[in-house]
């Protein structure tokens, strides 16, 4: 029963650092799409950037997001590596007790 218990474990712990990596390349691929975008718009002209801006300012998600979504994975990442850490150490436990 316990050994099914530490298994639940494991898996939440490579569920969590999963998400945590699909979470950051997405920030990631936002924070390229805002300075990429933010570059495009530098050589535009003027009559035709205020167009632009108009309508990225729909489709590119906000670089303050990105990063603070980025720095959010990081942490699920490190608690996710925490879980796996302490599973396998119960895991350790459990062994050296039954041996």
């Amino acid at each position: 029963m316990v050994l099914v218990e530490i298994q639940s474990a494991f898996n939440s712990g490579i569920q969590g650092f999963q998400k945590a990596t699909d979470e950051a390349s997405q920030a990631a691929a936002n924070i390229v799409a805002e300075t990429t975008a933010n570059r495009d718009e530098s050589v535009i002209t003027q009559a035709t950037t205020s167009q632009t801006s108009t309508n990225n300012a729909q489709k590119i998600p906000d670089l303050n997001q990105s990063i603070v979504d980025l720095k959010v994975a990081e942490f699920q990442a490190k608690a996710s590596a925490q879980v796996i850490k302490t599973a396998d150490e119960v895991l350790g436990t459990l062994v050296d007790v039954t041996a």
